[in-house]
């Protein structure tokens, strides 16, 4: 049994080292990103004087992702431009055409965003070196902020995105790294 110190290919998966594939959004633009999690509710059955567990729905949880606002381009401006494909019209155009009889849809959202945000966590090889990819389907903004203005901060200015998803898929259809299927079983015995 070896020790993993003494292993040179054992390499953690690293927190600064991810790409975000998020509706054309420029990389540079990308500060921070929550990974997909998921809760499994149970349902409880009694009998006598036992209590068993079952499992129940998986929900996937929603993410949060940070972007800097650069004024080219403008991240605020891109983001209320998806609000308006996905429905959303403001009071006082409502009755100016039929353009403003509508309202968000979950199909517009979808189609506004795309498809899925990508998530590519990098090895130590880089960009194309990708250990592990997620694939988030049918996101929906829930919530944005644009973050706070100070005369006593000169800090560049964030702005947080909350997405909520339909499911997530981890490494298209299970794969590994190098294309293999890798459960723990197949950890070295360290």
């Amino acid at each position: 049994m070896s020790n993993f110190w003494d292993m040179k290919k054992v390499e953690p998966k690293r927190s600064f080292k991810w790409l975000l594939h998020f509706n054309g959004m420029p990389q540079f633009v990308a500060k921070a990103v929550t990974k997909p999690s998921f809760q499994i509710t149970t349902t409880q059955h009694n009998f006598l004087q036992h209590q068993f567990n079952f499992p129940g729905k998986v929900t996937w949880q929603p993410i949060n992702i940070t972007i800097v606002d650069p004024v080219q381009p403008d991240s605020a401006q891109s983001l209320y431009n998806i609000l308006a494909k996905a429905g959303y019209v403001i009071p006082d155009q409502v009755n100016i055409n039929d353009e403003g009889k509508r309202t968000i849809s979950k199909k517009d959202m979808v189609d506004s965003l795309g498809p899925r945000i990508q998530i590519d966590q990098l090895g130590p090889g880089g960009a194309t070196d990708v250990i592990e990819k997620w694939n988030l389907n049918n996101p929906l903004i829930t919530s944005v902020s644009f973050g706070d203005l100070s005369y006593e901060n000169d800090a560049i200015l964030n702005i947080t995105i909350g997405i909520t998803y339909d499911w997530a898929e981890l490494n298209d259809q299970g794969l590994g790294r190098n294309g293999r299927a890798s459960p723990w079983t197949e950890m070295p015995d360290i």
